[in-house]
């Protein structure tokens, strides 16, 4: 029965990748019971081929294992505190130089032994076609979200569900030539240095939009397919339209004057910051479907950019997402109903490694609220609660999916010279992160002697 005790303790969780089962796995493991209702292999997506849980479909690396990287530090934090997907990944492995890669096959195997040989998970083999009614709920559906759930889901957050990423790239601000960038708002509007400007005189601007329209471009597949909005049309495809249509577009360089010459460039390129601490700041207007190299090599031709690093490159994709920050809690809770948690994802983390991180969050903040116990967040100086951070307290007008990043991170304090900072950034997290879980592990050691 819906409202029996035992009813009340459980977490229904929808969907089997790797967020649903990281947070089945943690829910599971503090002596709560889950059920996991997850479509495969009754239907697949077009994106999915094997029968197991937790499938990567993508690409068989998880990036970076140095804690130069921030993904790496994300991985490390997830090791400590016991990821079923770390464990996995390490049994896994497959040789990948300074990154961890996995065999497939033996990966989905591993975490769905672990799964289903758990007395206190419960697997569904069944689509899940609406939200339950009732009791506690984890969404951990993906970025390939099926119609009808997608149906019942847009429902829940009142339009709010968006089903193809237009992304542009975001760099890091201290990688760019400030020499040749300039800050200032069109017609001198709002605060001076809401956008850098990159200018462009005309013979630079040419051969920019002629490697536009040679670069590669990455083909949609068939079940990604779709009529691009003119708010959203691929910088390359604009280009297309016209040698000067980037100009009157994304480029304009009108009530922009450049403080280095005293006049209006050719054209512009106006970068907006990302994030309040402005450590990035994102390519105004240059959603691509250019491969990653090529984006590399056409975008570091644009004055000021010519050494810059790139945080996020850009995409164009289908990838079912809410808009997070308008919807969720920093615990991932649905503002208006906290017995729904979202996790992986579907959140508009980008990864599998954020994807991990989101669904183990999930899982112990679900325990928590079923427990009746206060749901204690990840400071933001770790890598897990920078992401989270950045998830629940992004731009709404603006969120976009984000991959972990030390752009996301709180600064320093005092002068740091740039090639320590990830590393003193990395050491601040470990230490923040041995003092969350020692209050994590309390209320989660608390909530199990209530069972």
């Amino acid at each position: 029965m819906p409202n029996s005790i035992e009813s009340q303790k459980q977490i229904t969780i929808i969907g089997g990748g790797l967020a649903g089962c990281e947070a089945a796995w943690q829910a599971a493991q503090r002596g709560v019971s889950v059920v996991i209702h997850e479509m495969k292999p009754q239907r697949f997506s077009p994106a999915h081929h094997l029968p197991g849980l937790a499938e990567l479909v993508c690409s068989n690396s998880l990036r970076g294992i140095s804690l130069d990287n921030a993904v790496g530090l994300l991985k490390e934090e997830l090791r400590r505190c016991g990821s079923l997907a770390m464990e996995a990944a390490e049994a896994t492995s497959v040789p990948a130089g300074g990154a961890l890669a996995v065999d497939r096959q033996l990966f989905s195997d591993y975490v769905t032994g672990k799964i289903e040989s758990h007395p206190l998970i419960r697997v569904e083999r069944a689509e899940s076609t609406a939200i339950p009614a009732e009791g506690t709920v984890v969404i951990a559906s993906g970025p390939l979200t099926s119609d009808a759930l997608a149906l019942s889901l847009a429902d829940l957050t009142g339009d709010r569900l968006y089903f193809y990423d237009a992304i542009a790239p975001i760099v890091a601000a201290d990688s760019l030539d400030m020499t040749k960038v300039f800050a200032a708002s069109r017609y001198g509007k709002g605060d001076g240095d809401d956008y850098l400007n990159c200018p462009l005189n005309e013979d630079e601007y040419l051969r920019f939009v002629d490697e536009l329209l040679r670069g590669e471009k990455v083909p949609a597949r068939d079940f990604e397919k779709v009529v691009h909005f003119e708010g959203c049309m691929p910088v390359e495809e604009l280009a297309a339209r016209g040698v000067e249509t980037l100009r009157f577009g994304p480029m304009k360089p009108v009530g922009l004057i450049d403080p280095n010459t005293g006049y209006e460039a050719h054209a512009v390129i106006q970068l907006r910051a990302e994030n309040r601490e402005k450590t990035m700041y994102n390519l105004v207007g240059f959603q691509t479907k250019l491969t990653w190299p090529e984006q590399r090599r056409i975008f570091r031709m644009i004055p000021g950019l010519e050494n810059v690093e790139f945080v996020r490159l850009g995409s164009m994709h289908r990838n079912t997402f809410i808009n997070s920050p308008a919807l969720l809690e920093d615990t991932q809770q649905l503002k208006s109903q906290p017995r729904i948690f979202f996790a992986g994802q579907i959140t508009g983390v980008e990864g599998y490694v954020e994807s991990v991180a989101s669904g183990f969050l999930a899982g112990i903040a679900a325990v928590c609220f079923v427990q009746g116990e206060p749901i204690p967040v990840p400071p933001p100086e770790t890598a897990l609660g920078a992401l989270m951070h950045h998830i629940t307290n992004a731009d709404v007008k603006h969120f976009q999916p984000m991959n972990v990043n030390y752009g996301l991170f709180p600064e320093l304090a005092g002068k740091i010279k740039k090639k320590e900072r990830r590393q003193k950034l990395a050491e601040r997290a470990l230490v923040a992160l041995d003092d969350w879980k020692l209050q994590f592990k309390t209320q989660s050691n608390r909530a199990t002697e209530k069972i």
